[in-house]
């Protein structure tokens, strides 16, 4: 170690410098070299270089043939336990899920129930005589069979209701795309309890594991069919209440023109009798056109195909390859229109086309018909979005339709074009709906 106030040369580690306590000195020395350490004398090795090399080769192999023995046994180990999981992440099941098919195709939900209702009387049955799990008849307990056959009774209640457990579990928190999920596990639950009950051959009786699959099947079945139900129910209501909707404006228009019919024919006969040929001819002319617009609106009040059929779209939330194409017997279409632009979508539709239509619902549902395979919708049929472009739907209306007064190809979307530009503004990222490829 070195004296105080001499330190190792910054510029030369060979040798050291005084140091006075606020600069270094002109004043240096040779550093003191640490001892040498002596070698360690090498044993000489009993065996020559290329024994010893072949000993650790051997080694090494050995060591590697353990390593792939144990590999391949945690290979053999994950299979099998890949064998014993079922998948049943709700993600996972979703990504993989199709369009529902009925196990036990019923007309509706009470159908379901009656079935449901008659698979428990089933279930109780073969519980109640001992026919749900079953075991050995030759069991002994310390030489008493008697014994032995209470144990391996008790044993099958007490595996039935863990199996149950599983099951009633299954059932109660079942979804409809999760069925064959739930199938494999109460098999898996199955095969568990056959395993653990070797010795005693207990097992669940394949009559009772049939019915309380088809309870599974059963179930799915029942909910798919109350969630269709309720969509229907809640279609039809909003059918009601545009037809509602439709009725009250035509009864409506039907009392304004009958109040301006009865102001004009007092005004008319006050002409009549002044002897105004002139304003007598306005009058008769402006009753007749009140007529016929009376008979106009009975005539779509009673005829109910007729309406408007309406193409529109919403690129800012959809994009612009979706149309909405749908029908309205309002009798002004924009009500519809802004009602469909209502909080539950970012922005207002636009208007590509109206037209009326002695045969609306004719005229929709062959446009409906010419873009089925593009419907944006598979499962529920009366959406009504398609991945068209505008252009498309004005050349299907031309050939069904004939002449079109009026049709807008390019969309305005001037809330969504000013929402791009004030993000642009602010420096944000710009927002692009996506689009189908």
């Amino acid at each position: 170690m070195a004296a105080p106030g001499w330190y190792s040369d910054p510029n030369d580690p060979a040798q050291l410098r005084w140091w006075d306590g606020s600069a270094w000195t002109a004043n240096v020395r040779p550093a003191a070299r640490p001892p040498p350490i002596p070698d360690r004398p090498v044993q000489p090795s009993a065996d020559p270089p290329s024994a010893a090399l072949t000993a650790a080769a051997g080694i090494l192999e050995r060591r590697v043939d353990e390593l792939e023995e144990r590999i391949a046994q945690l290979t053999r180990e994950e299979r099998a336990l890949q064998t014993q999981l079922v998948e049943t992440r709700d993600i996972q099941l979703l990504q993989e899920v199709g369009l529902y098919e009925y196990s036990h195709p019923l007309d509706s939900s009470a159908a379901y129930k009656e079935a449901l209702a008659a698979i428990d009387v089933g279930m109780h049955a073969l519980v109640k005589a001992g026919e749900a799990a079953t075991g050995t008849k030759k069991w002994a307990i310390n030489g008493s069979e008697k014994d032995g056959a209470r144990m391996v009774a008790d044993f099958c209640k007490l595996m039935l209701r863990a199996y149950n457990t599983e099951a009633d579990n299954l059932v109660r928190t079942l979804k409809p795309y999760s069925v064959k999920s739930a199938i494999e596990r109460l098999q898996k639950m199955r095969a568990s309890i056959s395993r653990l009950g070797a010795s005693m051959k207990i097992e669940i009786t394949e009559r009772y594991h049939a019915l309380r699959i088809e309870e599974l099947q059963l179930t799915a079945d029942f909910l798919a069919k109350v969630a269709e139900e309720k969509e229907k129910e809640r279609e039809e209501k909003e059918r009601l209440r545009e037809e509602e909707t439709a009725r009250r404006e035509y009864e409506c228009e039907q009392a304004r023109l009958e109040k301006e019919k009865a102001h004009y024919e007092v005004a008319l006969d006050a002409l009549r009798a002044k002897g105004d040929q002139v304003a007598t001819a306005e009058a008769e002319r402006k009753l007749a056109e009140i007529q016929s617009a009376i008979e106009g609106v009975l005539n779509r009040a009673a005829n109910i195909r007729a309406g408007y059929v309406y193409v529109i779209s919403n690129v800012g939330s959809f994009g612009d390859s979706v149309v909405k194409i749908g029908m309205t017997r309002r009798l002004d279409p924009m009500d519809r229109v802004r009602e469909l632009g209502d909080a539950s979508v970012p922005f207002r539709f636009d208007v590509h086309a109206i037209i009326f239509s002695d045969d609306a619902v004719g005229l929709e549902t062959a446009l409906h018909q010419r873009f089925a395979e593009r419907k944006v919708n598979f499962v529920n049929p009366r959406r009504e979005f398609f991945f068209v472009k505008p252009i498309e739907v004005r050349a299907a209306l031309l050939e069904l339709q004939g002449d079109l007064l009026r049709f807008v190809e390019v969309p305005e979307a001037l809330e969504w074009h000013q929402s791009q530009a004030a993000l642009r503004a602010r420096g944000a990222s710009e927002f692009k709906a996506s689009s189908p490829p």
